[in-house]
């Protein structure tokens, strides 16, 4: 008898699991806690943010934007402030019914991964939160380590495949052949909120358009996918 197909789960994070958009309000936090001009800041943010709505988004020169300010501030500045923000922003933005989606999953005995555009630093913790040990995020490369051992910092640019748009197939892809898997060993569900997915989307078993925004849903309706609705406001 053949093996048992493995059942993987994937999320998309912002505005899928969480009712916000964490890289754009870690943005916003930092500018509050002074670490960015809020002016100029808020207009490269809001610019950016318009390009990913859009599906139209660099980014090598978002992340590099986006990632500046820790870059400057060092790890234990950053860890700090990232702490804070999780309790301030992130952890109110989390809905029981998202938390009660991804622990269904788990109780089942499928495989959770949440499979992001937004970069490993600001989403891990977020991951974690939701009790998702698997992340697949934007990496960041990193300067040497010091010669006390200390992990170097990052240095504002991505390491390897950006798991964005198309790059999150790539992404799933290495992440299964890391555990010799392939397309066919697997039978996997995908939640995401943004048509920036829908290469991924076409690649899963059974999509789901979560939280959709309006290109997702036509697209959705037009091909019978599943629509859920986990919270109504976007932000």
């Amino acid at each position: 008898m053949s093996a048992p197909v493995k059942k993987l789960v994937l999320f998309d994070l912002d505005h899928t699991l969480l009712a916000i958009d964490s890289d754009y309000a870690w943005g916003v936090y930092t500018t509050t806690i002074g670490w960015t001009d809020p002016v100029a800041f808020k207009q490269r943010n809001d610019e950016f943010y318009a390009h990913y709505k859009a599906g139209t988004l660099d980014i090598h020169d978002y992340v590099h934007f986006a990632i500046d300010a820790v870059r400057q501030q060092g790890a234990a500045k950053s860890e700090a402030a990232h702490a804070d923000f999780m309790r301030t922003t992130v952890l109110p933005a989390i809905t029981p019914a998202a938390r009660e989606l991804v622990q269904k999953h788990q109780t089942a005995g499928d495989e959770v991964v949440i499979v992001t555009a937004t970069n490993e630093f600001v989403t891990r913790p977020i991951a974690t939160e939701l009790g998702v040990e698997e992340l697949i995020a934007v990496e960041l490369e990193r300067e040497p380590d010091d010669i006390d051992g200390n992990a170097g910092w990052f240095t504002g640019t991505i390491k390897g495949v950006p798991s964005a748009r198309e790059g999150k197939v790539a992404r799933v892809e290495q992440w299964l052949a890391e555990r010799q898997l392939g397309w066919a060993d697997v039978e996997i569900t995908f939640y995401t909120d943004s048509i920036n997915d829908i290469a991924l989307m076409e690649k899963v078993d059974h999509p789901v358009a979560t939280n959709p925004d309006e290109r997702l849903r036509a697209i959705a309706i037009e091909r019978g996918w599943p629509i859920l609705e986990l919270f109504q406001k976007r932000t």
